[in-house]
C-alpha cells in the first residue's frame, strides 16, 4: 500500500488531460489558426517588397547600326576624299599660286609665303583626322555599355478594394480559431469521459474481486463443511462433488477478475499518461461501497445545443464554407490598389547611358477588371453553395441526434437509478436468503444445493448492485456529455 500512488478521479482527470497527445495536438492547432488570424490581418496592411538583379550579356544594345558607325568614324575621311572638296582645294592652290607673287612684290617675305602653301597643303590631311576623330567620339558617346546591368526596386503596394476577397479571409480566419478552440473542448470532454469510464471500470473491478473473494471465502466453507458431513455419513458424495464444482467456479471467476483488474488499471494509467506497469490505488477501491449519489435527471436540450463543442464545429465549418464562397465570388469583381516605389539600374539614361546608379520615384493605381473567363469563377461558386448545403444539412442532422441522444441519456439515468434502488432491496433479500441458509444448513434441514443456490443468488445480488453503482455514476457522466457541461472540475 505505502509503494502505491493514491489517485483520486479530480488528480486522473488533470493528468489526463496534460499528457493526452490528441488534446496537445488540437492545441497547436490553435496556435496555427491564430497565427493564421494573425496573417490574414496583414493583407489589410500596405506591403513593401524590395528587388535587385544582376545579368550579364554576351553583347551590349546598340543604338547605332554599323553603317552609320563606319559613316561617323570615316567621315573626315569620306569628306577630304568627295569631289567638291578635292575641286575647292584645287582652286585655292590655284589662286594661291597666282597671289603668290603678288604678295611678294607688296613685301610679303618669302617664308611666310611658303609656310602658307605648306599648311594649305596639310589641311586635308589635318581635316580628315579632327573629323574622323569627332566622329568617334559620337560613336562613342552612343555606345550603351549594358553587357553588364544591376538594377533594383522597393514597392509598396496597398489594397484598396479586393472584391471583398480581405474581409472574408479574415472572417474566415477568425471562424478558424474558434474552431479550433472547439477542437479542444471536444477533446478535453472525449478525453475525461474515456478517463471517467476506465476510473470507474477499475473501481467496479476492484469491488469484484473483493465480491469474489468473500464468495470463495464461503464456497470453501460449504465445502469444508460438507465434506465433514460426508464423513459422518449424513451427506452424499454427489454433494461433496457439487461443491467442488462450485469451489472451482469460484476460483475461476476470481481468477478472470483478478485479470481485468490488471488490464483496467494499465488502460487508466496509458489513459492519465502513467507507464502502464504503474502501482495505483483508488480512494473508492477500499470503500464498502460506491456510494453513488442519485441524481434527478433534468432534461435541457436548449442547453444542449447550445453547449455541444460538437455542433459548434459544424456551425463552425457552415460559418467557414460561406466565407470561403465570398472569397471565389471576389473573382469576377474589379479590385483596385495603390502602388509606390523607387527604382535603380546601373547603366542608366537619365542623362544619356551613364555607368553609375540613378534611379526614380514612381506612384500609380493598379486596377484590375476581369472581363471573361468561360464561368469558371461561377461554377468555383456554384459548387461552394453546394458544399454549405452539405454542411447545414449535417449541422441539422447533428442537432436532432443530439436533442434525441439527450433525451435517451435522461431516460437512461432514470432508469440506473431505479435499477441501484431495485439492486439496494435485492441485495437486502439476498443477504436475508443467506442468512436463512445457512442457518438452516447448520441445522439440518436445508441441503448443500439449496445453500449454494443462495450463496449464488448473494452473488448476483451484490454483483448487479456493484454495477447499479457504477451505472449511475457512469450515467450521470453521460448526460452532462450529453449537455456539453463535463468538465475537469465538475
Amino acid at each position: 500500500m505505502e509503494a502505491q500512488r493514491l489517485l483520486t478521479l479530480d488528480s486522473c482527470r488533470a493528468m489526463a488531460l496534460r499528457n493526452n497527445k490528441q488534446l496537445s495536438v488540437s492545441k497547436v492547432k490553435q496556435e496555427i489558426a491564430a497565427n493564421l488570424r494573425r496573417s490574414a490581418r496583414t493583407k489589410y496592411l500596405p506591403h513593401v517588397n524590395a528587388l535587385g538583379s544582376y545579368m550579364h550579356t554576351n553583347k551590349e544594345i546598340s543604338i547605332l547600326n554599323n553603317d552609320q558607325k563606319d559613316f561617323l568614324t570615316g567621315m573626315g575621311t569620306s569628306l577630304v576624299q568627295s569631289e567638291g572638296f578635292q575641286t575647292g582645294m584645287s582652286t585655292m592652290s590655284e589662286t594661291m599660286n597666282t597671289v603668290a607673287p603678288l604678295l611678294a612684290q607688296l613685301g610679303v617675305p618669302l617664308e611666310e609665303l611658303q609656310a602658307l602653301s605648306a599648311q594649305m597643303q596639310q589641311m586635308p590631311e589635318s581635316m580628315r583626322t579632327k573629323l574622323n576623330g569627332v566622329g568617334e567620339k559620337i560613336v562613342d558617346a552612343f555606345r550603351t555599355d549594358t553587357r553588364n546591368i544591376w538594377a533594383g526596386s522597393i514597392m509598396l503596394t496597398q489594397p484598396v478594394f479586393m472584391g471583398g476577397s480581405i474581409v472574408a479571409l479574415n472572417r474566415l480566419a477568425d471562424i478558424n480559431e474558434k474552431l479550433a478552440q472547439n477542437g479542444i473542448d471536444a477533446k478535453e470532454q472525449a478525453t475525461i469521459y474515456a478517463t471517467d469510464k476506465a476510473y470507474w471500470q477499475v473501481v467496479s473491478l476492484r469491488h469484484k474481486q473483493r465480491l469474489a473473494q468473500a464468495y470463495l471465502d464461503l464456497v470453501k466453507q460449504l465445502d469444508e463443511n460438507v465434506h465433514k458431513m460426508i464423513d459422518e455419513g449424513v451427506a452424499t458424495r454427489s454433494d461433496g462433488l457439487s461443491v467442488d464444482v462450485k469451489v472451482n467456479e469460484a476460483e475461476m471467476t476470481l481468477t478472470k477478475v483478478n485479470d481485468g483488474l490488471v488490464l483496467s488499471r494499465m488502460l487508466l494509467c496509458q489513459t492519465i499518461g502513467l507507464p502502464v506497469n504503474e502501482q495505483i490505488i483508488l480512494p473508492e477501491e477500499e470503500a464498502e461501497s460506491v456510494a453513488a449519489v442519485v441524481l434527478t435527471p433534468q432534461l435541457d436540450v436548449a442547453q444542449a445545443l447550445e453547449n455541444r463543442p460538437e455542433l459548434k464545429q459544424l456551425e463552425n465549418m457552415t460559418d467557414m464554407s460561406r466565407q470561403a464562397t465570398n472569397i471565389l465570388k471576389a473573382g469576377n469583381l474589379p479590385m483596385v490598389a495603390l502602388t509606390g516605389g523607387y527604382s535603380v539600374s546601373n547603366p542608366n539614361t537619365f542623362n544619356g547611358f551613364e555607368k553609375k546608379f540613378a534611379g526614380f520615384w514612381n506612384v500609380g493605381v493598379l486596377v484590375r477588371i476581369p472581363v471573361w473567363n468561360w464561368g469558371d469563377v461561377m461554377y468555383k461558386v456554384r459548387a461552394s453553395k453546394g458544399a454549405t448545403t452539405i454542411l447545414r444539412l449535417e449541422l441539422e442532422e447533428a442537432k436532432e441526434k443530439i436533442e434525441l441522444q439527450t433525451t435517451q441519456t435522461v431516460y437512461q439515468m432514470d432508469e440506473a437509478n431505479k435499477r441501484l434502488t431495485m439492486a439496494e432491496s435485492n441485495v437486502k433479500r439476498a443477504d436475508e436468503n443467506l442468512r436463512t441458509a445457512n442457518l438452516g444448513f447448520s441445522e439440518g434441514v436445508i441441503t448443500p444445493t439449496t445453500v449454494m443456490e443462495a450463496q449464488t443468488a448473494w452473488l448476483q445480488a451484490k454483483s448487479q448492485m456493484i454495477d447499479a453503482e457504477i451505472d449511475v455514476r457512469l450515467s450521470q457522466v453521460n448526460l452532462k456529455k450529453a449537455m456539453g457541461a463535463l468538465r475537469a472540475n465538475e
